[in-house]
């Protein structure tokens, strides 16, 4: 097995138990389509994005990385984990309340008219090596529905 086969990466999302399974699948989905279209190309190869083809040949893109979902029991304990995150330099996205409701124009300007302390955070995604994420992640439970 080479280096570039051997994982030292993770995705993991934190989401807020407050909020409804609907909203926060939402949540999830536009925090990681963020998180992989941010990406510099370096981390884009940290993300171990490879083609699972099947027999017949069909392509299945996915990431050899694990992708962990857990779960905070509320949006200050999302807040403190995003700022730690940021302090050791891992990539992370957020999804507030703000980002919900109405047009993407309208969640744009409720944001922007919204002062971070006052932000409810759904939940955010990070990318970042295994060690350091975990070391953030280690209070959070897994996620179950």
């Amino acid at each position: 097995m080479s280096n570039k086969d051997v994982t030292t990466h993770k995705f993991v999302a934190v989401i807020s138990k407050k909020v409804e399974a609907g909203k926060a699948f939402n949540a999830l989905a536009h925090m990681a389509v963020s998180l992989g279209a941010n990406a510099t190309p370096e981390e884009k190869e940290l993300m171990g994005f490879i083609d699972y083809a099947d027999k017949d040949g069909n392509p299945h893109v996915l990431s050899k990385n694990s992708f962990v979902i857990l779960r905070a029991d509320n949006s200050n304990q999302i807040r403190t984990a995003k700022n730690a995150a940021l302090e050791k330099g891992i990539k992370v996205v957020d999804f507030a309340h703000t980002m919900q409701e109405g047009t993407y124009i309208e969640q744009v300007n409720n944001t922007k008219e919204t002062a971070e302390a006052e932000l409810e955070y759904y939940g955010i995604c990070m990318f970042g090596p295994i060690a350091a994420i975990s070391e953030l992640t280690r209070k959070f439970q897994l996620w179950k529905i």
